[in-house]
């Protein structure tokens, strides 16, 4: 397995965790309450989980859609950064958000290096 592949599936399975879980778990649902965007959890996690489900069809089917969905979830994750900012979390609760926008990014760069 490539080095790319695996950062494709850890991404892809870590966003399908944590879009899954706005829809099972408390915890995040008192997270969104605590960010005063309660109205925003269902939202969230289907875009994480379409996310997830892109990156992952589109590295194997259609790199524009795995390109596409690696932005997407970095833009995700710097407005989480933001929200995490704006409520006064310290860098370290901040900083999940923080390093997966980055991996996404980086993510998004390396498959348009090895597509295009």
């Amino acid at each position: 397995m490539s080095t790319l592949t695996f950062l494709v599936y850890f991404s892809s399975i870590s966003f399908l965790f944590f879009g899954i879980s706005c829809f099972t778990t408390e915890h995040m649902k008192s997270e969104f309450v605590r960010y005063g965007l309660t109205s925003y959890l269902k939202l969230v996690g289907i875009l994480q989980i379409l996310g997830a489900i892109g990156l992952l069809a589109g590295y194997y089917y259609e790199p524009i859609l795995a390109i596409s969905s690696a932005n997407g979830l970095a833009v995700l994750m710097i407005f989480g950064y933001g929200v995490r900012r704006k409520i006064k979390d310290n860098f370290i609760q901040s900083a999940p958000s923080f390093i997966y926008a980055i991996f996404n990014i980086y993510l998004a760069y390396a498959l348009y290096s090895f597509n295009y």
